[in-house]
C-alpha cells in the first residue's frame, strides 16, 4: 500500500513539474517572444503531460495545460456584473485639447501636489475584457458590455495560450501572490496574423472579417470554445481592476510591473512622462510610427499616474476624468463605389480603378482606390454602387478591404472585364506569364510609352531630373517620343516650342539626358522595365553579364543558377529580349552612346563588413538603399530584405518598419544612418 502511495506521489509530482515546465515555456514563446526550446520538444511535453493526466484522472486541475480548451458548446453568453464599472474613454484629437482635459482635472488636484506624473500607452484596436484570478487561479472572463454589465467569456479567453491559468510560476523573492485580483486589458489579433486568417478564411470559402479588431471580436464571441483556440488571439493588460486590501501600489505603473512579476501579458511601449508636453511628444511620435508595431492601434491612452489622485480626481457617468484617449485620424472609413475606370501600366497590364464617393480617411480625402486586378474583384465580390470599408495601407494607399453586402439595394452592377484598351483601343488578351492579368499588346499604346518614360527616367533607373510624368505626357502628346530611345533624340528647339520650356529648362534637361549616357549597366537594366527585375536583381545581372549583349543572349536555365534569380524571373527576362520591338529599341540606345558595360570597381583596401550581413530599413538621407547595398557589398558584407538570426546590423532610416521591431527582438546590433555613415566614412570618400 505504501509503495503504491510512493508511486502516485511521484506521477503527481512529475505531473505539476510538467504543467509548471509547459506553462514557463507558454509565457517565453507567447508573452516574451523568447522560446527556449524547438514546436517537437514542446509537443513532447506536452503529450506526456496529457497521457499522465489520462491514466491519473485525479491529478488533472483546472490550471492544467490541457485544460484551456473546453469541449462544451456554449449556448449564451451568461451577464456578469462588474465589481466596479469597465467606463470607456473621452476621446481628443488635437495637443490643445490634450492641454484643455489637464486643465480640467487639475481642480480636482490639490495645488500643494508636486509629484504629478502621467503614464501614455498605445492603445489597441481589440476588444476590451476583464479577467480574474481567485487564489492564483484563472477563474473567469468577461466583456466591457455596457461598463456596468458584461458577457462571460471564460471559457473562450481561456484558449488564450498568452494568458497564464496560474500566477507566479516566476519565482521572485518577496512576491506577494493576491487571493484575489482583477485585471482588465484587450484582446486582439496581430497584422500578420489577421492575414494569415483571412487566407486561411478564403480557403474554406468562409467570410473574411474587414479588420483586426472584427476578427478578435467575432473569434472571441465563438460558442465552441474550440474554434476560438484556432484563432491566433492576445491579450495584453493595460489597466488596474482591483486587488487584495493588503497589497497596495501608489502608481499605475507600479501594478502593471507587478502583473509583469507574476507573468501577466502586459502591454508594451508604455512611457512615463513627467510634463504634459513629453505627453503631447508621445502621442505625436506614435502617431507617425504606429506601422513599426506589430498590432494596430487607433490612439494613444493618458492617464494620472497616482492611483491616490485617480480617487481624487473621480469619473462622471461614462468616463474616468483621471484618462483620456488622443485618436489619431481614422484609417477606415466607409463610402461607395461609384464606377470602375481602367488604367493601362509601363507593361500593358490593365489595372481597375475604383472611383469612390469622396471620404475622409486617416486625413485625407480619398476618391479611388486600386483594385490591382480581377481576381481581386472576384475575392471581394464587388459590385459598381456597393458601399465598402476603404483603408489607407501603410497610412498611404487607399485599399477596398470589405464589401458591406447587408447595403445593397438590387440596383449595384457588375464590373466587365473590357474588351479594348482604354487608351489605344486594341483588343486586350489574357497574359501569359501572370494569369490573374490582361494586357494591352499594343507596345505603342499611349498610355504604356508615357509610363515606360516616367520609369527610365526615374533616380533609381536614369536618373533624367526633368522629365517627370507632365513633361513625358507633353512630350509624348506632342508626338516627339514614340519609345524610350528617342528621348535621346530630343533638341532644344523641339523643347521651345512646348509650353513651360524656355532656355534653361530645356538646357537642363538635355543636359541631364546627356549625363545619363554614362550610367553604370545596372541602372539601365532597371531603367528598362523588364517585368520582375527590380533594383536589386539589375545589380546582380549587371555583375554577373559586365556587359548588355551578354545578358541579352542569356538562356532561363543559365539564369535560373544565380541565386535570386527564379524561373518567373528567368523567363520575364528572356521573353523581353526575345521581343523584337525591345532589341531595336536598345540597339538605338547603343547607337547614342549609352554605357552597355558594368565597370569593374577599384578594389577598396579593406573589407569593413567582412562576413557580415546587412539589412537596410526607413529612408536614408544620404543615398538610396540601392546604393547602400551596392556600397556595402563592395566592403565585404551580404546584404538582405530580412531580419533574422544571421543578420550582423540593421541600418535605420527615416520611418523604420517591422524589421526594427525584430532586429530587438533578435538582440541585432542597430545602427542609425549617421552610425553606418561614420563605419564607412574611412574608406569611402
Amino acid at each position: 500500500m505504501t509503495h503504491h502511495t510512493n508511486e502516485l506521489k511521484k506521477i503527481q509530482s512529475e505531473i505539476l513539474n510538467l504543467k509548471n515546465l509547459i506553462q514557463h515555456y507558454d509565457y517565453l514563446y507567447y508573452v516574451l517572444n523568447q522560446p527556449e526550446i524547438s514546436d517537437y520538444e514542446y509537443d513532447k511535453l506536452y503529450k506526456k503531460l496529457e497521457s499522465l493526466e489520462k491514466q491519473f484522472p485525479q491529478f488533472v486541475t483546472p490550471d492544467s495545460p490541457t485544460q484551456r480548451v473546453s469541449g462544451k458548446a456554449i449556448k449564451d453568453f451568461k451577464q456578469i456584473k462588474h465589481d466596479s464599472p469597465m467606463l470607456s474613454l473621452d476621446n481628443t484629437y488635437s495637443k490643445e485639447e490634450i492641454i484643455d482635459w489637464l486643465e480640467k482635472i487639475k481642480k480636482f488636484i490639490p495645488q500643494e501636489i508636486q509629484d504629478l506624473n502621467f503614464i501614455v500607452e498605445p492603445k489597441i484596436d481589440g476588444l476590451s475584457c476583464s479577467i480574474k484570478y481567485i487564489e492564483g487561479i484563472y477563474t473567469l472572463a468577461a466583456t466591457r458590455g455596457d461598463g456596468e454589465i458584461g458577457e462571460d467569456v471564460t471559457l473562450n479567453v481561456k484558449t488564450i495560450k498568452s494568458i497564464p491559468l496560474k500566477l507566479n510560476y516566476i519565482k521572485k523573492n518577496n512576491l506577494q501572490i493576491p487571493k484575489n485580483l482583477e485585471v482588465r486589458g484587450e484582446v486582439f489579433i496581430n497584422k500578420n496574423d489577421f492575414k494569415l486568417l483571412n487566407k486561411k478564411m478564403e480557403l474554406s470559402n468562409d467570410q473574411t472579417f474587414a479588420n483586426p479588431r472584427n476578427a478578435a471580436s467575432g473569434s472571441l464571441r465563438q460558442k465552441e470554445p474550440k474554434i476560438t483556440a484556432q484563432r491566433p488571439l492576445k491579450f495584453f493588460i493595460h489597466s488596474y481592476g482591483s486587488v487584495d486590501k493588503n497589497i497596495v501600489f501608489k502608481t499605475d505603473y507600479e501594478f502593471l510591473s507587478y502583473c509583469k512579476d507574476l507573468g501577466l501579458p502586459v502591454i508594451e511601449n508604455i512611457s512615463v512622462c513627467q510634463t504634459i508636453d513629453e505627453v503631447i511628444d508621445k502621442c505625436l511620435y506614435w502617431e507617425q510610427n504606429r506601422d513599426t508595431l506589430e498590432y494596430e492601434i487607433d490612439g494613444m491612452v493618458i492617464k494620472i499616474n497616482q492611483l491616490y489622485l485617480r480617487e481624487k480626481i473621480g469619473s462622471t457617468m461614462k468616463s474616468p476624468r483621471w484618462a483620456i484617449a488622443y485618436k489619431f485620424p481614422a484609417r477606415q472609413a466607409t463610402t461607395v463605389v461609384e464606377n470602375v475606370i481602367f488604367q493601362v501600366g509601363r507593361t500593358g497590364i490593365i489595372t481597375p480603378v475604383a472611383q469612390l464617393k469622396p471620404v475622409e480617411c486617416g486625413g485625407v480625402i480619398i476618391s479611388r482606390a486600386t483594385l490591382h486586378n480581377f481576381d481581386e474583384i472576384n475575392r471581394l465580390k464587388l459590385l459598381i454602387g456597393d458601399t465598402i470599408v476603404v483603408e489607407r495601407a501603410g497610412d498611404v494607399i487607399p485599399k477596398i478591404v470589405k464589401v458591406i453586402e447587408s447595403k445593397r439595394t438590387g440596383k449595384e452592377s457588375k464590373i466587365l472585364i473590357p474588351k479594348n484598351c482604354p487608351v489605344c483601343k486594341t483588343e486586350i488578351v489574357k497574359e501569359k506569364i501572370d494569369y490573374v492579368a490582361y494586357i494591352c499588346p499594343n507596345p505603342f499604346c499611349p498610355a504604356q510609352i508615357i509610363k515606360s518614360i516616367i520609369h527610365f527616367a526615374k533616380r533609381e533607373a536614369m536618373n533624367i531630373e526633368g522629365l517627370g510624368d507632365s513633361v513625358a505626357e507633353l512630350l509624348v502628346e506632342n508626338n516627339l517620343i514614340k519609345n524610350i530611345s528617342d528621348i535621346y533624340k530630343l533638341t532644344k528647339s523641339q523643347l521651345l516650342k512646348l509650353p513651360l520650356f524656355k532656355e534653361k529648362k530645356a538646357q537642363n534637361l538635355l543636359n541631364a539626358i546627356e549625363k545619363s549616357k554614362k550610367h553604370p549597366l545596372n541602372k539601365l537594366i532597371y531603367a528598362l522595365g523588364i517585368k520582375h527585375v527590380g533594383e536589386k536583381a539589375a545589380l546582380i545581372l549587371a555583375n554577373k553579364y559586365k556587359n548588355l549583349d551578354k545578358l541579352i543572349t542569356a538562356t532561363e536555365e543559365e539564369l535560373q543558377k544565380i541565386n535570386e534569380i527564379g524561373p518567373v524571373m528567368a523567363k520575364s527576362i528572356v521573353s523581353f529580349f526575345k521581343n523584337e520591338n525591345n532589341i531595336k529599341i536598345i540597339n538605338e540606345l547603343k547607337s547614342f552612346g549609352i554605357n552597355f558595360i558594368q565597370k569593374e570597381e577599384k578594389n577598396l583596401s579593406e573589407k569593413i563588413f567582412a562576413e557580415t550581413t546587412i539589412v537596410f530599413t526607413g529612408e536614408l538621407n544620404s543615398m538610396t538603399r540601392t546604393q547602400a547595398e551596392e556600397l556595402v557589398q563592395k566592403l565585404g558584407a551580404k546584404t538582405s530584405s530580412s531580419v533574422s538570426k544571421q543578420t550582423t546590423f540593421l541600418v535605420v532610416g527615416k520611418n523604420p518598419g517591422s524589421k526594427l521591431l525584430k532586429a530587438k527582438q533578435f538582440g541585432t546590433k542597430i545602427l542609425s544612418e549617421e552610425e553606418f555613415l561614420e563605419k564607412i566614412n574611412k574608406i569611402v570618400k
